[in-house]
């Protein structure tokens, strides 16, 4: 199978060039090789290499920077998804893409969590524009896969795991707020990496939850991160009203991968297996 993986140099995009890669012909592009919000580039693309599989990794993810730079984030997170959906119909290839959390505006009671049936809300213009891509994958093709995902964390690119690690080596004596009232569950970016080749492999479709099981807090993540990683530091939890964005977070980001259980087909560990994994492989790079 030939996979066009847009947003390749990200996280999420790295460890699916490199799982997918062992089974599969890959070409992995970034913004510098095809900017999606333009249809006749996609079409250009699609038309030399031929893909039967469009993985979509890119996304404008700057959440704050979202609230001010709205036409930016609607053309990247819409138009472009719209573009790709679009040019699969048109080839016949499929689509998978990967959306967020944030379609939900998480004010359900933690621990119940979010299912694909629930009604997304977003509360955020980051939130809104993926809720308009999804559905503009929708409108363009019926062969798609949506994958919802939270949390993300990897080896490649910035994340909250690595800003944490940053922090604390450059000071452990230093006081960092952690927020410890948002409840998610974070997930390894290889971990998805995996999942989204079963889903390949099965034959998925439609739109599905893909987290890592369990859950936690951002503080609570942090601190087990820093201990795993034998790093000295001195976080302070504080509530998400001490530390204001411009962007509002779901309180509640848990996502239960219900299609995934029923259809036999979910991989996806708890949080704290793939963290240890994670860790060890940091501090092989590190050394």
């Amino acid at each position: 199978m030939k996979i066009l993986i847009c947003g390749g140099e990200g996280q999420l995009g790295t460890d699916c060039a490199g799982v997918l890669g062992e089974n599969h012909a890959i070409m992995s592009v970034d913004l510098e090789e095809l900017d999606i919000t333009v249809l006749s580039k996609v079409q250009a693309v699609v038309r030399d290499f031929g893909p039967d599989l469009i993985l979509n990794c890119a996304a404008y993810t700057l959440v704050d920077a979202c609230e001010t730079k709205k036409d930016l984030a609607w053309k990247v997170n819409v138009l472009g998804p719209e573009n790709l959906a679009r040019s699969t119909a048109i080839d016949g290839s499929r689509l998978i893409h990967i959306s967020t959390d944030y379609v939900f505006d998480g004010r359900r009671v933690v621990p119940e969590p979010y299912t694909e049936k629930d009604r997304p809300n977003p509360l955020s213009c980051y939130g809104a524009t993926k809720l308009q891509g999804e559905e503009a994958i929708r409108k363009a093709t019926k062969d798609h896969i949506i994958l919802r995902t939270a949390w993300l964390y990897g080896l490649r690119g910035p994340n909250f795991l690595k800003t944490m690690l940053k922090l604390a080596l450059e000071d452990s004596q230093r006081e960092i707020k952690v927020v410890n009232d948002q409840f998610g569950s974070p997930t390894w970016s290889y971990r998805l990496a995996l999942q989204i080749k079963e889903l390949i492999e099965r034959g998925g479709r439609g739109t599905y939850n893909a987290t890592s099981e369990g859950y936690c807090t951002w503080y609570a993540l942090a601190i087990s991160f820093l201990e795993k990683m034998g790093v000295p530091h001195s976080l302070v939890p504080c509530a998400t009203v001490d530390y204001p964005t411009p962007a509002h977070r779901p309180r509640n980001s848990i996502l239960e991968n219900k299609r995934l259980k029923e259809e036999g087909i979910h991989i996806m560990k708890p949080w704290q297996d793939d963290l240890d994994h994670f860790c060890s492989r940091l501090r092989g790079i590190e050394r």
